[in-house]
């Protein structure tokens, strides 16, 4: 019988080439799983477990509980609480689970032409796919794929950014007030929401960048498809959220669309430029450990330069790191007032799905973060008539009534 991974293999090759040939040596749970993503967990088990060597992992490994046994003792993985961190698959050594794939849904819908594909880029996204592949070759590799087009997630890291900003200056009046941020990251966010609930009232309640850029293509182009390309499999889960399933439709990891390249002999690095890059520098650094903090204490000085209490920020990455910040913070043993949090060691450029070494994306993101015309969003003019294309004119009426950001 083919393993979860040919059969993958085999679907992405007769999709790209417009038909399928289905032998029936396979098991009908893991076509299901590549057919219909939405009825499964971000992670599935690519082969059958019945017994561990290795005392359940996987299990250990869950801090949300998503390992369940039925009566008969045999795991299953619930999929209301999987988050999709990936700690599970890391720690399994039998290497019987994996990432659930989109692939298939996203390869129908570009292919049947009903209605525009928009892929929404995270900002970890350079390099990935080749040195020599720029925002411009990867927008062309795309448009040849049958997209509509590619949009820089980092322009709306950009406005997730003045929104923090904002919320920042509205909110911490007094030495003990603080924020915790950073709405990019659903692991972070879900440990928060689900281990550490006194602390929501902190946190703002400002989607993701991810999000954001989902429902603002849908509100200026109603019939459109909404495809996240990033390095995380919890973006999987995050797009499903059901108050946010408004806003993307799937979710494509680097390794995916790779693999759709290779399936569609695409080379990114041997096409023309495309270049419409729209963001600063504030949100092209959201994708490393730090980025967002940073982006925030400049915009915040900014807005308020003879501000009393600045941003004194302070960083964890890693769900074990991340813990214990929290616990400083609950212990009063930290004078942070601004807690930044991301699930994958170095942040997104450190995700589960990344195609090169963490350390070689983060030195790309500094890199594209320099090559940007502008610092913060309150210089980018791009975000000024974005949000003007929304319906906001002045900053009170951003902070007030962006319902669109809001969860």
């Amino acid at each position: 019988m083919k393993t979860f991974h040919q059969l993958y293999l085999d679907i992405l090759e007769q999709e790209a080439g417009q038909g399928r040939i289905l032998e029936e040596d396979y098991d009908p749970y893991h076509m299901d799983c590549l057919l219909h993503p939405e009825r499964h967990a971000p992670v599935i088990f690519a082969e059958e477990c019945q017994q561990c060597a290795y005392e359940r992992a996987c299990e250990n490994s869950c801090i949300f509980d998503a390992f369940e046994q039925d009566e008969t003792g045999k795991v299953h993985i619930n999929k209301e609480k999987c988050i999709g961190c990936g700690a599970c698959v890391e720690a399994c050594r039998l290497e019987k689970l994996a990432a659930n794939k989109d692939v298939v849904p996203v390869l129908r819908a570009v292919r049947d032409k009903e209605r525009e594909v928009y892929a929404l880029v995270a900002p970890a996204f350079l390099g990935q796919f080749g040195r020599e592949v720029t925002t411009g070759k990867l927008r062309a590799a795309f448009k040849a794929m049958g997209f509509q087009g590619l949009i820089e997630v980092a322009v709306f890291a950009d406005i997730l950014t003045l929104k923090e900003a904002l919320e920042f200056d509205a909110n911490i009046q007094e030495e003990q007030d603080y924020q915790l941020t950073s709405c990019c990251c659903p692991v972070w966010i879900a440990m928060i929401r689900k281990v550490y609930q006194d602390l929501m009232p902190h946190v703002p309640g400002a989607v993701s960048p991810m999000i954001a850029a989902g429902r603002v293509v849908k509100k200026l182009h109603p019939e459109a498809v909404t495809v996240f390309v990033g390095p995380c499999m919890a973006k999987k889960k995050e797009a499903r959220e059901p108050d946010i399933a408004d806003a993307v439709d799937y979710v494509l990891t680097f390794q995916e669309v790779q693999d759709m390249f290779e399936a569609a002999d695409i080379h990114p690095e041997e096409l023309g430029e495309d270049e419409k890059e729209h963001s600063s520098r504030a949100g092209r650094i959201y994708a490393r450990t730090g980025g967002v903090s940073e982006a925030v204490k400049a915009t915040v000085k900014q807005l308020n330069p003879k501000r009393k209490i600045e941003v004194r920020a302070e960083q964890a990455d890693g769900v074990p790191a991340c813990r214990a910040m929290i616990e400083r913070l609950k212990k009063g043993e930290t004078k942070a007032n601004f807690f930044e949090g991301m699930g994958c060691v170095g942040g997104c450029v450190g995700g589960p799905k990344i195609l090169i070494e963490k350390e070689e994306g983060r030195k790309n993101v500094e890199r594209y973060g320099e090559e940007a015309e502008y610092q913060t969003p309150l210089e980018n003019p791009f975000v000024q008539e974005l949000l003007s294309r929304l319906g906001f004119f002045t900053i009170e009426e951003f902070l007030e009534k962006s319902d669109i950001l809001v969860r």
